[in-house]
């Protein structure tokens, strides 16, 4: 229930009892936002509408400075000065945090990144974009260097290809034949084929939804692993049925849309939930075993002792979000709100002996997880420091674990664990040890891991070779120190070597050559044979979320699976054969040795079922920082033909990111060089390659979805844009989308604040499903999209 003033502004939103009030000035703008627990989060303006200074729920205060033109050119967040730096174009080149550098940006001629760098723990690590003519993204390398000795310690690439219709449909992982998608119509998935080798198929019935997906070297009844799907009469997933019937589930819904049950063979589970949709309690039923879980949450969500185990419990409510304790342990968070130290909690009347342990974390100036110690009478059990790219993925992480050395003490170990991380966007693709390198392929679009590719360090080592470019410059000199090609030498060089590799030369090459008084049978003489590495391929069977139940390899054998509960903690795993499985909850990669699940922006505790820091894009995440999604379990419907908010997430030119709409009747966007009512397809091919991306489904009636197409056409007939740097003072992106809904019956309190909490405003009164699309190239509007952070 939405309650409006005389202006018609929504003042109050109530669902189940628990309600969430806006506040305006004068002008219309937005100064407060009170929570379900009371709480208050305030901002405040300038004469030209933009956000100056904004005060948290827990009173975390960061201020906004802003120049001439409107760019933002100083933040400051509590002890925190922010300084942004432009060039003559107003793109962004560097930022400082109280004076000392941070990230770097470069820009080719054409206005588009080619570079951004900055240091992580004394590492310089730097990020490396190539595109096409048409300005798409066609590879990333992300690498990181010793700053004194310019010595490369890592380094990690992916290239894309895309097809006729401009779909990214192939994508070469580092040391990995190209990865292929094979589509029909206008994307949806048929196949996938790794190098030459088919390793998926999909079935889709009549409106295009999955319902058969094999993997293996045998397709049809007997491939090593076939997935059937169907779906209820209202397009919900209803069942899936492996050709191995331990893994077999069977879903359940009501009337509101909830699920409310997942059968298997061996256990059935059902689910209650509160008139606001949070997930109340877990109820597994099996032979002889009967067991209900409840959870308990303030109004705001954040977690409480349930009053069925913790019947002495008083508490009601964290006001700030801060959970102070719970039934295992104590915390401690800083100014920013982020957590510091956790310590075993010691129950009333219990005798202290002083072997609690205390967990320790450490953060740089943007808020990412550094180094994190566990300590115990007073010496630490395990130390690990984490690396990060500008874009704040984590590049490397190294452990010190405790070990008896050869006097016998014990103490932490002289040389670290150390993993290297690489990535495809926003996905992890590639983990690396000292003995292995484990790569994943995704479902296209969305967090869901399909392939697991494992392949030995020393195999690895027999495949490496010399390019024959590389091979040509350095035999090429007399003296032994090389030589150095022009630009189109090595691009005619490397085509030829692609084409001799694939027998197939081309008489372009062959003229060439001959100009040159070459044969290609002298430079066939002169290309390094291939060595193919041994490798092993596994399929990853998951849930309806894309959490991994099960690895299936090729011949069919389950080789490692596991059971969780619904937030993501493990209760059982069988592993025989020692593999290493991270991924958890979709877009999670558990660290063992703090029992935390790196998340990409930040860390995710499934005890508490909530994040240990605070959102770094702020409201636009959702009015309670900390939260994880309160219903877990919840199955996310297909893209249906409802309007969609979009939220385009924050680019090195545009850290604002950008707004748009889209409905059946085409996008809605302003600044982009779209046409009103162009294809949804073609702006998501645009935009996807570099900006992670936030979907509001809203149910609207045709009659609503026409009025908003209209209201777009006439904005952009009569709204002149004010290029006043990434975020123009007014008549932005952000309040033209505001307008178009405003205009069709969707009022939204914040519309007149130009700023992106706008959108989330609007998405959060209105909306009834959140998505989360990873940047990335994009291959078609996937099957489901992940609910994630």
């Amino acid at each position: 229930e939405t309650q409006y003033d005389a202006w018609g502004k929504a003042v109050s939103t109530t669902q189940g009892g628990l309600t969430r009030s806006m506040e305006y000035d004068a002008a219309g703008r937005v100064i407060s936002l009170t929570n379900e627990n009371g709480s208050h989060s305030d901002f405040s303006y300038d004469a030209l509408d933009r956000l100056v200074q904004q005060g948290g729920f827990d009173g975390r205060t960061q201020r906004y400075h802003y120049d001439l033109t409107g760019k933002l050119t100083q933040s400051e967040d509590e002890g925190l000065v922010t300084l942004w730096y432009y060039d003559e174009s107003d793109r962004i080149t560097h930022r400082t945090v109280n004076g000392e550098p941070v990230e770097q940006w470069q820009y080719d001629d054409h206005g588009w990144l080619t570079d951004i760098s900055h240091l992580s723990e004394g590492h310089r690590v730097a990020v490396h974009y190539g595109y096409d003519d048409k300005g798409r993204l066609t590879g990333e390398r992300q690498t990181v260097e010793n700053p004194e000795t310019g010595e490369l310690l890592w380094q990690h690439e992916t290239t894309h290809a895309y097809n006729e219709q401009g779909l990214a449909n192939r994508v070469t992982p580092d040391s990995l034949p190209p990865v292929e998608w094979l589509t029909y119509g206008s994307g949806y998935l048929a196949g996938m084929k790794l190098g030459d080798t088919p390793l998926l198929e999909y079935t889709r019935d009549r409106m295009h939804r999955e319902t058969v997906r094999s993997f293996g070297s045998m397709a049809g009844s007997n491939a090593a692993y076939k997935l059937t799907s169907t779906y209820t009469p209202a397009g919900q997933l209803q069942s899936q049925h492996l050709n191995s019937l331990v893994y077999d589930r069977d879903y359940g819904w009501n009337d509101n849309g909830d699920l409310v049950r997942i059968s298997g063979p061996r256990q059935t589970r059902e689910y209650g939930y509160s008139a606001t949709g949070r997930l109340e309690s877990v109820r597994t039923l099996a032979p002889d075993l009967d067991i209900r879980i409840p959870y308990a949450t303030d109004p705001a969500g954040n977690r409480l002792p349930d009053p069925e185990l913790h019947p002495d419990s008083t508490l009601t409510a964290w006001p700030d979000n801060r959970i102070a304790e719970d039934a295992h342990y104590v915390y401690h968070y800083d100014e920013y709100g982020r957590l510091t130290e956790k310590t075993d909690l010691i129950p009333a009347g219990v005798i202290r002996t002083d072997d609690e342990r205390t967990h320790h974390y450490h953060y740089d100036s943007q808020h990412r997880l550094v180094f994190y110690t566990r300590i115990q009478h007073g010496e630490p059990l395990v130390e690990s420091r984490y690396l990060y790219d500008p874009l704040g993925r984590r590049m490397a992480k190294r452990v010190w674990r405790r070990e008896r050395d050869l006097t016998g003490w014990m103490s932490l170990s002289r040389k670290p664990e150390v993993t290297w991380y690489g990535w495809d966007g926003d996905r992890l693709t590639t983990v690396q040890t000292d003995t292995t390198r484990i790569q994943t392929v995704y479902q296209p679009g969305s967090f869901a891991p399909l392939i697991r590719i494992e392949t030995d360090n020393g195999e690895r080592e027999k495949a490496q070779r010399r390019s024959l470019v590389e091979k040509l410059q350095q035999e090429g000199s007399e003296d032994g120190h090389g030589v150095v090609f022009p630009a189109e030498l090595v691009r005619l060089l490397d085509r030829l070597e692609e084409e001799i590799r694939a027998d197939r030369v081309s008489s372009e090459s062959r003229v060439w050559l001959a100009q040159c008084g070459l044969t290609v049978e002298q430079l066939a003489r002169q290309v390094e044979p291939e060595y193919t590495p041994a490798r092993k391929v596994h399929f990853y069977h998951c849930d309806h979320r894309g959490l991994p139940l099960a690895l299936i390899s090729e011949d069919g054998n389950t080789v490692w699976s596991a059971e969780y509960d619904e937030w993501g903690n493990q209760l059982n795993e069988e592993n025989p054969y020692y593999l290493y499985q991270p991924y958890r909850l979709p877009g999670q990669q558990y660290d063992e040795e703090s029992g935390l699940d790196y998340n990409r922006h930040r860390y995710y505790d499934p005890l508490q079922g909530r994040y240990i820091t605070q959102d770094p894009i702020g409201l636009a995440g959702g009015w309670s920082l900390y939260a994880y999604p309160l219903n877990p379990v919840q199955h996310v419907d297909p893209l249906g033909l409802s309007t969609m908010i979009i939220g385009n997430g924050p680019v090195p030119d545009n850290p604002f990111g950008h707004a748009a709409a889209a409905n059946r009747y085409g996008l809605m966007s302003s600044g982009t060089g779209d046409e009103m009512g162009a294809s949804v397809s073609d702006y998501f091919k645009k935009m996807q390659p570099r900006r992670d991306t936030w979907i509001w489904i809203i149910d609207t009636t045709d009659e609503e979805e026409q009025c908003m197409m209209n209201k777009a056409i006439d904005l952009n007939k009569k709204l002149k844009t004010i290029n006043l740097g990434p975020l123009p003072v007014a008549n932005n992106c952000f309040s033209r989308t505001n307008m178009i809904f405003e205009a069709c019956g969707f009022s939204n309190p914040s519309m007149n604040t130009n700023a992106p909490i706008s959108l989330q405003v609007l998405g959060e009164l209105y909306g009834y499903q959140r998505y989360f699309m990873p940047k990335g190239p994009f291959t078609g509007f996937p099957f489901e999209f992940q609910e994630v952070k």
